[in-house]
């Protein structure tokens, strides 16, 4: 997709001319964008990006990601693994990686391709799921965790998602599932009967002084990565990765060096050496996730703050969801920006409701910056920190700052 940039930003309907093969058209698009009608107008073939994917992959094995949570670090995974192991393939990942110019590489003579495979929709045009676009030769689904509530207004909704991509998938497929989601597990049974179906759980670790160990028939191999929900990760990438011929003494080589991807539980220091984790955790079952997976490493004495940013996350409803999922830090807070919040909501968070929501009297609620800012730099100063936001903190870059914390 390099150089598909135009020389300059905007909507310009004449840049969409009869002799364009292809329009590619992605879900941020508007359904009344200038440059879209005039591609309607015109009787143009316009294409979904996942659409788009899915055609150029069909002649590859195509091994997808799917799920409410974990599909950016198993994708990643997969591919260090493969990448590790020299062997050829395309991608379509969903953050950026170390070592790695883009995000997606697609159209080459690799045999295999690595997808990660959203459940959003498409495009304004097309509400179908991206991932119902890949017809995968085998899948993982990492689980089942309500989200996206401007899409999906019920639980009942957001499964039936999953239970179509199940149905939908080729006879003799391969579904790598997580064993321990009942959601999961029910629809599988239901509706799996058609495909070769693999179950998995957390792969056996230990955490000794703050390191974690893979327990293998190899011995114990250390990770850098950390939590529960990794090993589970590791557990479905290990599967996903031997559909690829990778067999499992070279997986648990390749794994060993795996440093993360990016804004997923990824470490940092400040500069009186305190340890400051940052993490893209905004989904109540990835709060959760994360807040275990820094307790389970580091202890109970830390501090944990969310930024509620996503539309999902703001939205009265649903932030019920939360119940429980800061309760394991020593300390927790909750940042809201009430500009972002009247902007996608309509109207600000009230403390009170956002204490009782998630379950903890102690809570701290900020919707001021300055006052966040302010906590935060003191809280650094006396145990380890967990920031988790699918934002951008009010445009705080305090990665930048925490070499003078």
């Amino acid at each position: 997709v390099a150089g598909l940039m135009p020389d300059r930003l905007g909507w310009e309907p004449s840049r969409i001319t009869e002799d364009l093969g292809l329009v590619v058209l992605g879900m941020h698009a508007r359904s009344d964008n200038p440059e879209l009608h005039k591609a309607l107008d015109l009787g143009l073939t316009i294409y979904s990006f996942p659409e788009l994917v899915g055609e150029l992959t069909a002649n590859q094995q195509r091994l997808v990601v799917a799920g409410s949570h974990g599909k950016t670090t198993i994708t990643s995974m997969v591919m260090h693994v493969l990448r590790f192991h020299r062997r050829p393939f395309d991608y379509l990942v969903g953050s950026a990686m170390p070592g790695y110019e883009r995000m997606v590489q697609l159209g080459t003579a690799a045999p295999t391709v690595v997808l990660e495979g959203d459940e959003y929709l498409s495009s304004p045009l097309d509400p179908r799921p991206k991932m119902m676009h890949y017809q995968p030769h085998g899948t993982v689904i990492t689980g089942i965790a309500w989200d996206h509530i401007n899409v999906f207004p019920s639980k009942a909704s957001y499964e039936k998602v999953f239970a179509d991509y199940i149905a939908g998938l080729q006879p003799g497929s391969t579904l790598i599932y997580f064993e321990e989601d009942p959601a999961l597990v029910k629809l599988v049974q239901s509706l799996g009967g058609h495909l070769d179906c693999k179950p998995y759980k957390a792969a056996p670790y230990v955490v000794e002084d703050g390191y974690t160990f893979l327990k293998t028939s190899l011995g114990k191999i250390p990770l850098q990565v950390f939590g529960k929900h990794n090993m589970h990760n590791i557990a479905a990438a290990r599967q996903l990765t031997a559909m690829a011929g990778i067999e499992k003494v070279d997986f648990y080589q390749a794994i060993a060096s795996f440093p993360g991807a990016s804004r997923r539980l990824e470490r940092m220091t400040t500069g009186s050496g305190q340890t400051v984790i940052r993490d893209f955790a905004h989904s109540p079952s990835k709060v959760s996730a994360s807040v275990h997976a820094v307790h389970e490493q580091f202890g109970a004495d830390f501090t944990a703050v969310l930024e509620l940013h996503s539309f999902s996350s703001l939205n009265p409803d649903f932030i019920p969801e939360y119940q429980g999922t800061m309760n394991a830090p020593a300390v927790a807070a909750v940042y809201c920006s009430g500009e972002v919040a009247q902007r996608k909501q309509g109207n600000s968070l009230d403390a009170d409701f956002l204490v009782k929501a998630f379950g903890r009297k102690d809570l701290k609620v900020f919707d001021n910056l300055q006052a966040l800012q302010d906590w935060v730099r003191i809280q650094s100063a006396y145990r380890p920190l967990l920031m988790m936001s699918s934002g951008s903190w009010s445009s705080w870059p305090w990665e930048k700052e925490i070499s003078e914390w």
